[in-house]
């Protein structure tokens, strides 16, 4: 299992590089092994030329428990994102271009896409907080209360699911979200949804998550 496991991180790793979603050796990707390790990307890595040998084992606090390498300086954003969604078992953070740059713009991008509402909740940015630290980590667990994925100012995104293809799919969501947001923006200021559909297609959406 956890070969198999290194395997699918390692493959959807490479596919976050080569659609743009990551550049040198920028993001992390995480998944559960069990109740008490974690399986999660090593710093310093280009993720278009990892190898499953190169992750690493981790217990809940952090402490590598194997693996030649040493784990993410993020590792406290994907501890605690794990501990917020128990439901989760899988985090990618990537940084996709437009969702970077869509938080640079202050500019409303929730409750304007209803597909993107039923399939992670609110389409959130969490305000800038400086990377690979514990303020960070804490803002986006508590984003992560009412969305599967989250966009980080100036930095990237954050998604969880229950496996590492789902979390990579929040991520391609997110960055398709953000491209059809910038068209928009670029035509005209995009209607947002009725505030009470939005209500319902939140509704929807948690209801859906409490099924999985």
């Amino acid at each position: 299992m956890e070969q198999a496991l290194r395997e699918d991180i390692v493959r959807h790793c490479r596919l976050l590089h080569q659609r743009g979603y990551l550049a040198a050796n920028d993001g992390n990707v995480s998944s559960r092994l069990d109740g008490n390790r974690v399986l999660v990307t090593p710093s310093g890595v280009h993720k278009g030329f990892l190898e499953p040998g190169d992750l690493i084992v981790v217990d809940l606090k952090g402490n590598k428990l194997s693996g030649t390498r040493e784990p993410t300086g993020e590792i406290a954003l994907h501890l605690r994102a794990l501990a917020q969604r128990p439901d989760a078992t899988a985090v990618v953070h990537a940084h996709p271009p437009l969702a970077i740059a869509m938080s640079l713009t202050k500019k409303k991008l929730d409750g304007i896409l209803p597909e993107v509402t039923l399939s992670l909740g609110r389409l959130q940015v969490v305000p800038y907080a400086r990377p690979l630290t514990d303020d960070l980590a804490k803002a986006v667990a508590a984003a992560l209360e009412h969305s599967d994925a989250v966009i980080l100012e100036r930095h990237g995104t954050v998604a969880v699911g229950r496996t590492i293809a789902e979390a990579y799919g929040q991520t391609e969501r997110i960055e398709h979200a953000s491209q059809v947001l910038w068209s928009a923006y670029a035509l005209a200021a995009p209607r947002p949804v009725d505030e009470a559909e939005q209500r319902a297609l939140l509704r929807m959406y948690e209801s859906s998550r409490l099924k999985r």
